[in-house]
């Protein structure tokens, strides 16, 4: 028994004194996800979500989108990740694309992207919100309770194919007629591709 105990010991003090295992502490990387719209009977239902020119859409054509992935591949659909209640897309490591949402009474709700390189302060305007991202317990994409609507891209165009995002809680954000709220399903992505997307010039 005491042999035992010492041995014990012995085990114990050359743990502590051990060296940590490279990486051991490192956080893991987080979840990254692509978003597909869930609206039954409607148009947009089953539809991916697309990041191009500072905004998420639908139904845009790979033409339509121009990003730089990594794999030389074009994409049809982004790919988002979170970070402390903050929503990314995944890009190059040099590159940081952040999105923000603006629901004062001049935003309504307006949804979009930010691109930076890492260690930049971004610029979201004085009345942006970043932070409240999460994806709750039925997989699906909120900001601080908030579900998302799509509206569509150009509204004198009956029969719309092409949607932006808008945050939901205005029913006609910026005029817009014929917007759609819906849940926004997560779908883990199981190898993701870094991407660039493209910037509104």
């Amino acid at each position: 028994m005491q042999l035992t105990t010492a041995l014990l010991s012995v085990f114990a003090a050359a743990a502590a004194a051990a060296p940590a295992t490279e990486g051991a502490s490192c956080t893991p990387p987080p979840r990254r996800f692509g978003i597909m719209a869930l609206r039954s009977a409607s148009p947009i239902h089953f539809g991916e979500i697309i990041a191009s020119e500072n905004k998420m859409a639908l139904g845009l054509a790979e033409s339509e989108i121009n990003a730089q992935c990594a794999d030389g591949a074009a994409k049809k659909e982004a790919t988002f990740y979170i970070r402390d209640g903050e929503l990314f897309l995944y890009t190059p490591n040099d590159t940081v694309q952040q999105f923000f949402t603006d629901r004062s009474g001049m935003g309504q709700g307006v949804i979009q992207y930010v691109t930076y390189k890492k260690g930049e302060t971004p610029n979201f305007g004085a009345r942006s919100e970043t932070k409240g991202w999460v994806v709750d317990e039925n997989d699906n994409l909120t900001f601080n309770g908030n579900s998302l609507q799509a509206c569509p891209w150009d509204p004198a165009t009956p029969n719309a194919t092409k949607w932006y995002i808008w945050m939901s809680g205005v029913e006609k954000p910026a005029g817009q007629e014929g917007c759609l709220g819906f849940n926004a399903r997560t779908v883990t992505t199981a190898k993701p591709v870094q991407c660039t997307y493209s910037q509104r010039v």
